[in-house]
């Protein structure tokens, strides 16, 4: 049973926080406006696809600023209850700073509930017209995704290369295909100049084909100018787009990631990354209230200004924890769980440390 206490600090806690949505994102679409309505202008990006961009860019934009958002919403309005003597009041009335903390962690864990929804169902679509707009119209002739020696396994016999691969022409260049039998013997090889992707039905044309397929100590060749064959593969399984693993919900992507783990892909990292920031956010919302709290439950002679510059001080360090291990997970054979983890931890570490000399 909540008590009026707890009703009337949760209140703040969310009603700033949704203010601070509503002031800051609008903010963050007018700067996107005029640093990108030339491009748009330039690459006649029809209206109602700039508008469905925007809206896309809005739940993009404010997942990822959810974490900060929500810090500096909790600094803001506690520190205005310290400088009020209200949190004194409280305090002296027999209320106990674990008790004084609940509301905070009521409205942390309605808070981590809306984070997780939206990162695992919501912001995947909204990722994908995002990044489709953008290297559409705003990075226009920029690759999104690896182009060159691109190795896939299939399944566990069949594995496929190409040298290079043109995404807006559909080609690949020095195709190979190989099918290896149940005592990882060669079955078969198939190499061409290049592959062109004809339909969606996995239809390809082979230019310069050759086949050689291997009967004892035999090996029949079989060679064409060209040939026009069905394959098993589609034609992301060459290369699949760098932001795929951001489009993929919490089913979707984890079906994605076994699958990209069979078929061998050099940056599984980086799609397994994207899984555990998922599932690591909800946390952070419980750690960022609590130092939040800490710092900004104790009235200073600096008044808020201090404590907001402190929130934010703690933002970017946290941003860039999370950035510096984000890019050894993905460029490196470092551990994305660990990648995850450490900020968190060393953040945990921090809010409990804070936590108890706010308690003294």
């Amino acid at each position: 049973m909540l008590s009026i206490i707890d009703k009337y600090i949760l209140k703040r806690y969310l009603t700033t926080f949704g203010l601070m949505l509503l002031l800051f994102i609008p903010i963050g679409i007018m700067a996107n406006l005029a640093e990108q309505i030339g491009k748009m202008i330039d690459n006649e990006a029809p209206l109602n696809e700039i508008l469905e961009y925007y809206l896309n860019f809005t739940i993009y934009i404010g997942s990822l600023l959810f974490p900060i958002f929500l810090f500096l919403s909790v600094i803001f309005f506690t520190s205005k209850l310290a400088n009020n003597t209200e949190i004194v009041a409280i305090l002296s009335s027999g209320v106990s700073y674990g008790r004084f903390l609940r509301p905070y962690l009521i409205g942390a864990t309605l808070i981590a509930i809306l984070m997780f929804f939206m990162t695992m169902f919501v912001v995947p679509q909204a990722s994908a017209g995002f990044n489709e707009f953008k290297f559409k119209y705003l990075k226009k002739g920029r690759q999104d995704r690896v182009t060159s020696n691109i190795f896939n396994q299939l399944n566990e016999t069949d594995f496929i290369y190409v040298s290079s691969f043109d995404p807006k022409r559909k080609i690949g260049h020095n195709f190979t295909y190989e099918r290896f039998d149940s005592i990882n013997q060669l079955d078969f090889k198939i190499s061409a100049l290049n592959i062109r992707w004809i339909d969606k039905d996995s239809l390809y044309r082979l230019t310069s084909y050759k086949k050689r397929k291997i009967v004892g100590d035999t090996a029949l060749i079989e060679s064409k100018r060209r040939l026009d064959t069905l394959f098993t593969f589609q034609i992301d399984d060459l290369t699949p787009v760098s932001y795929v693993a951001e489009t993929k919900n919490l089913y979707e992507l984890d079906k994605f990631i076994q699958d990209q783990r069979r078929k061998g892909a050099s940056n599984i990292n980086a799609y397994i990354l994207v899984k555990y920031k998922r599932w690591a956010l909800p946390l952070t919302a419980f750690i960022l209230t609590i130092i939040a709290v800490a710092v900004s439950s104790v009235k200073r002679r600096g008044g808020m200004g201090i404590n907001l510059a402190f929130g934010i001080l703690v933002a970017f360090i946290y941003v860039f924890f999370d950035k510096v291990f984000g890019t050894l997970a993905e460029q490196s054979g470092f551990s994305p769980l660990l990648a995850v983890m450490i900020p968190n931890v060393v953040f945990g570490v921090v809010a409990f440390y804070l936590l108890q000399n706010a308690k003294r």
